[in-house]
């Protein structure tokens, strides 16, 4: 349908039906967009709210340069009966769908799984939501800030006895997309090898960041044990920390393992430290955490932060500054590694960042950046509904198409 696609990637082929808005559908979409799939974007008339988030340029987010590429932009108008038609049409063309409304607002539309599933058996049906599609929450409104909340994942981050941190990133919704993401191919799969045809993938924001607790679960259930924040450090694992230098920048040290621990004590002059058979193992290194924790810190302390980077790095402990966006720009290993891919918007130049994980022989791409709204609308109804020119000025009329 068009000639941008990317023929090398392992999704080219698959056509993805995107209804979600904002973060965690369409971040979903663009992974799968940037390893071949056909993504076909729909929109409100008055386009995706990321459009107008954040930093803007040339009235439109720069977010969504990066947030929209690959994808083809229909604007539909999915109150009405006509656009939940043209949806229903579009759908039965797709491989999958991938939308993040509220629980129940599909099916009001006409448009949940069992309407899709009479035309399109085969339709990955994907659903990214608060709370998930069943249970008694899952009405609620699940925004990632509060699922992040609810699901234990919050608690864990920040200093004890004051308010949870939450990191500047709606990390809630970009886990679930990668949980999304994990589905839909699982899914793909299985009906590759004829083990099932279509099916639905629920995903809830809350159980994505519930998967990140490690070993806070059993803990509790076999020991009655509930894991506190930590500020800078991990429960449990000695040392690991976060440590401020001369130049009042921050390392980070992780010197956990028995061998490193060894070594990272006689670098930093403290060999009492690494013969000492009560501090060997990991257990022991717990017990006298904070002794080991004061001497790391007073040897930073006295030491600019490359200084201490390289005495680390010379025997071999793990160790690293604390990167925003700029110092990550200027490092040669992010660039060696083309995390910062360039586009074109407007007159200028704009960086956008790459989409991991790096395949050998099937390598993803950006073929060209968020598009402007409803840029493929004419071509979606033409190529893939087979619309006259009378339909879509019929259906652009009434108000059903922008």
């Amino acid at each position: 349908m068009n000639p941008e696609v990317n023929p090398t990637g392992p999704l080219a082929g698959i056509r993805v039906l995107e209804l979600g808005q904002l973060l965690a559908g369409p971040f979903t979409a663009s992974i799968l967009g940037y390893f071949g799939a056909e993504v076909i974007k729909v929109e409100p008339p008055e386009g995706d709210p990321i459009r107008r988030w954040r930093v803007m340029k040339d009235d439109t987010s720069l977010w969504w340069y990066s947030l929209g590429r690959n994808k083809k932009s229909i604007a539909l108008d999915l109150k009405s009966s006509e656009g939940q038609a043209l949806v229903r049409e579009l759908a039965g063309t797709c491989d999958v769908l991938v939308e993040n409304f509220r629980p129940g607002v599909m099916e009001k539309w006409g448009l949940g799984p069992e309407d899709l599933k009479a035309d399109n058996p085969d339709l990955i049906y994907t659903r990214i939501s608060g709370y998930g599609q069943t249970g008694p929450y899952a009405e609620k409104p699940g925004f990632a800030s509060v699922c992040e909340g609810i699901s234990g994942f919050r608690f864990l981050n920040g200093f004890p006895d004051e308010a949870p941190v939450r990191p500047n990133l709606s990390i809630g919704d970009s886990i679930a997309s990668l949980h999304a993401v994990i589905g839909i191919l699982m899914s793909l799969t299985a009906k590759l090898r004829n083990r099932a045809s279509g099916q639905v993938v629920d995903v809830a924001l809350y159980e994505s960041m519930f998967n990140l607790l490690e070993g806070v679960i059993p803990e509790y259930s076999g020991a009655g044990v509930v894991r506190q924040p930590a500020g800078t450090t991990v429960t449990g694992i000695v040392p690991t920390n976060t440590y401020r230098c001369l130049d009042a920048k921050f390392v980070v040290i992780g010197g956990n393992g028995d061998s490193i621990f060894k070594r990272l004590m006689n670098a930093i002059d403290r060999p009492d430290y690494a013969d000492d058979p009560a501090m060997a193992d990991n257990a022991g290194r717990v017990v006298h955490e904070r002794a080991i924790d004061t001497a790391i810190a007073s040897w930073c302390s006295a030491r600019e932060s490359k200084d201490v980077i390289a005495a680390l790095e010379a025997v071999r402990v793990p160790v690293g500054p604390i990167y925003n966006v700029e110092d990550m720009f200027k490092d040669p290993h992010f660039q060696a590694r083309g995390l910062f891919e360039e586009i074109t918007v407007g007159n200028d130049q704009v960086h956008i960042p790459a989409i991991t994980p790096r395949l050998s022989e099937t390598p993803g791409s950006t073929r060209w950046p968020g598009p402007p709204l409803g840029a493929h609308s004419d071509t979606i109804l033409r190529e893939l509904l087979n619309k006259s020119d009378d339909d879509i000025a019929a259906l652009r009329k009434a108000g059903t198409v922008n």
